[in-house]
């Protein structure tokens, strides 16, 4: 896949450029497999604003995703390559030897009419999901579990892919996109090859109306505003923030300050950090 890029017929179009939707074979998702997603413009329950910049945008529905596959040996086809608007990854709609059908993240190279399947004796092929003991070392994964049985949590974004590094004691150690080396258990399981679509990040809006169409309200820059509104604010003119290190508007260090808490209980697991 790659992207489209238009004559600069208007200053939005001229920095813009879209994904080549051509490799979607299906228009209308499949209406079984729908829920209705409810909108919160960032707040809670007593109707506060707990998450901002968020608001509007366009009514979108729930694909309902098979993150677990455990129809264990039951082949599968593909039927069709769909859009999904909740993720930057496509999904591949598949339909089980007994009629059932569900979604699952459409791997690189997964087209209409492969087949997948699911279980530790299906073949090496992208689409297929194996538990990592099953797996050859060196092997390109994703979806990957963190605890088994509870379905992918790991790997999941356009593009993105681990690699099984090593397999000792009951665990296996994976390097993640990031460069972090984690270990999980053999038990857990992955889907074969890496996230399609991995063009999207060469994807440029192009104008503010499209960040608005997906749900994204304006931000502004603390250093803009007035002292009361923001700890950066203030000053004659344009001026620094006058601060140590930037900060939130309720006074948390932010843009570069590490949150994980050192004692953390999964840190054990963690072989190599994505900062070493």
């Amino acid at each position: 896949m790659a992207v489209k890029t238009f004559k600069p017929t208007s200053p939005a179009v001229r920095g813009m450029a879209i994904a080549d939707y051509s490799v979607l074979t299906k228009k209308d998702p499949e209406k079984s497999l729908l829920k209705s997603r409810k909108k919160t413009g960032g707040r809670n329950s007593y109707g506060r604003i707990t998450v901002r910049h968020i608001g509007g945008g366009n009514r979108t529905k729930l694909r309902v995703i098979d993150w677990k596959r455990d129809r264990v040996g039951i082949p599968a086809t593909v039927k069709a390559i769909e859009y999904d608007p909740n993720r930057t990854a496509y999904l591949a709609l598949i339909q089980y030897v007994d009629g059932v059908k569900s979604y699952i993240l459409a791997p690189e190279g997964l087209k209409v009419g492969h087949k997948v399947e699911s279980g530790p004796d299906a073949d090496i092929l992208n689409g297929n999901v194996l538990p990592i003991s099953s797996i050859p070392v060196g092997t390109v994964i994703c979806c990957v579990e963190m605890n088994p049985g509870k379905g992918a949590q790991l790997v999941r974004t356009a593009g993105a892919s681990a690699q099984l590094m090593a397999k000792e004691n009951g665990y296996a150690q994976i390097r993640l996109p990031s460069g972090e080396v984690r270990m999980v258990p053999e038990k857990c399981r992955a889907m074969i090859g890496s996230i399609g679509n991995a063009e999207h990040e060469n994807v440029k809006l192009g104008k503010a109306g499209k960040s608005r169409h997906a749900g994204v309200r304006p931000a502004v820059r603390g250093v803009v505003m007035n002292p009361n509104d923001h700890p950066h604010g203030g000053g004659e003119g344009k001026s620094p923030i006058g601060l140590p290190g930037p900060v939130t508007p309720w006074g948390v260090p932010t843009l570069g300050k590490k949150t994980r808490n050192k004692k953390k209980q999964s840190g054990k697991y963690i072989v190599k950090s994505r900062k070493a």
